[in-house]
């Protein structure tokens, strides 16, 4: 094997390197994502359940208009 190629090889080994360290970053921050996700779904969920006695309107202008 050449020289050259030899360096080229290197170099890619160290991008794939590079790549998979990045995607197992990027796995661990989506499943942080995830879990916090599902638990602001479930705080909401909770919160819709108490039922808070006020009527939300969307069409409703802000009170500074």
């Amino acid at each position: 094997m050449s020289q050259e190629t030899e360096e080229r090889i290197a170099h890619l080994e160290r991008m794939v390197d590079d790549l998979s360290d990045t995607v197992a970053t990027q796995d661990k921050e989506i499943l942080r994502l995830t879990r916090l996700v599902e638990l602001l779904a479930k705080a909401e969920a909770a919160r819709q359940s108490e039922g808070s006695g006020g009527a939300v309107f969307a069409d409703e202008r802000p009170p500074h208009y």
